[in-house]
């Protein structure tokens, strides 16, 4: 097996203080509403309504969230991580203002490899007798923070004899990235086993009180780092998560919480008055959240609906064509915005997509440092990413906290897509 580094940028990337600052402070408020949102059974249903009569994927997600509610939950503590991403869009006079492109719920990754880019970066400065400008980049230590998430969820589950399971691919190409977590955990005496569904399926099972067990362990938190694409999933997955999800472990995520992070939630959530809704009495949070709103669209058989795909295909390059997918390399842009929109704009098949404002950052030359690539100078665009953690235990909030950053950069000739994607590499932010 062939084991590359991790890609990366050679120079930190200037990144605006202010908005980092506000990223940063915005993410507390962003763990409490995904939380409200996955608590809030009515919101789901009415927002997804549309969604799941045309996404298999997203309708088994919401098929087992709602047999899990009818049985009852077994679970009583709630583990969040989620990574909140930007783009610092400069408007019609230039100046940058950060706006959200999404919000992952599951699967939110480079926690652990990111925890690394600091010291290369570091040194790279220092190699060129910029050693004033090294001692300026920020500590930075997600791998850590998720770790710190995690073995409080395992503590509150309450037995010390139970393991975490990172519930992982067949084929696991960001391993590195998973095992800084893992070490973390195995540092402070929390065991941890790597399984996938087919394990599961295999080997899991629950007991009376809906206990799981996996090769005769107990589980106290399932990990996943997978199972949010619809290719992880066969008919023997699908049960093995419906397992999963009826047991007492503490799920990160819980299917209601992965289902707060599609892009249609997304696109709810834009509307006047939802967040209201969600987070009542709390008008400096949603005020806080709304600034971070990029125009955010909706597809539904509708005059509004209507209007919206006419007004993208007649300027496709102002929108970006989003459906329910994480992972990256899903987006449409431009003129294969505008083809598939013609051909989907009077079938029910174009509510399971949304349609945002194309965000326009300032790019910046930096050089792209990836295995078997050659070396050049790019015009480069960055993403900045917070991860936030929270835990839950019943109605009581006891964890909620932001728990570091990730700056990923990409050429400009690439539209979309991340790291794991192969179009992105890691990169640090050097503030300005």
């Amino acid at each position: 097996q062939v084991v590359n580094y991790a890609p990366f940028t050679l120079l930190p990337s200037a990144v605006p203080s202010a908005l980092f600052e506000q990223a940063y402070a915005v993410q507390q408020d962003f763990n409490l509403l995904v939380d409200a949102i996955s608590q809030n059974k009515e919101f789901l249903e009415h927002t997804l309504a549309s969604t799941i009569k045309v996404d298999d994927f997203t309708a088994r997600l919401f098929r087992i969230h709602m047999q899990v509610l009818e049985e009852g939950l077994a679970q009583s503590v709630f583990l969040g991580i989620n990574r909140s991403d930007y783009m610092f869009d400069c408007g019609v006079d230039g100046t940058p203002a950060l706006k959200q492109i999404e919000i992952n719920t599951i699967a939110a990754s480079f926690g652990g490899l990111t925890s690394r880019t600091v010291a290369v970066h570091g040194w790279v400065l220092k190699v060129l007798g910029k050693s004033k400008e090294a001692s300026r980049l920020l500590p930075n230590n997600p791998s850590k923070g998720l770790a710190l998430g995690i073995a409080k969820a395992w503590e509150l589950y309450g037995s010390q004899s139970a393991v975490v399971m990172f519930l992982v691919e067949e084929v696991q190409r960001n391993i590195f990235d998973q095992r800084c977590v893992e070490n973390e955990l195995w540092n402070r005496n929390i065991r941890v086993i790597r399984k996938q569904f087919r394990d599961v399926f295999e080997k899991g099972s629950l007991d009376d009180a809906k206990r799981l067990y996996m090769d005769g362990q107990e589980v106290a938190v399932v990990y996943y780092r997978e199972g949010y694409m619809p290719k992880n999933y066969n008919q023997q997955n699908w049960e093995a998560r419906l397992l999963l999800e009826r047991s007492r472990a503490v799920k990160c995520p819980d299917v209601a919480t992965q289902l707060a992070g599609t892009k249609k939630v997304q696109q709810e959530l834009s509307r006047p008055g939802t967040l209201e809704r969600l987070l009542p009495g709390r008008a400096e949070a949603v005020a806080r959240i709304r600034a971070t709103f990029a125009g955010l669209y909706s597809l539904d058989m509708d005059e509004e609906g209507d209007k919206i795909a006419a007004t993208a295909i007649a300027d496709p390059d102002r929108f970006v064509l989003k459906p329910q997918r994480e992972g990256g390399g899903n987006n449409l842009y431009g003129e294969e915005l505008r083809q598939v929109l013609e051909k989907i704009r009077d079938s029910p098949e174009r509510t399971s997509y949304i349609l945002m404002d194309k965000i326009k950052p300032q790019p910046a030359m930096n050089y792209l440092l990836r295995a078997h690539s050659p070396l050049r100078v790019s015009e480069c665009i960055s993403e900045l990413g917070i991860f936030g953690v929270y835990v839950r235990q019943g109605t009581e909030m006891v964890m909620n906290t932001a728990a570091g950053h990730l700056l990923r950069t990409k050429a400009i000739e690439h539209a979309d897509g991340g790291v794991a994607a192969g179009v992105a590499v890691l990169d640090t932010p050097y503030l300005v």
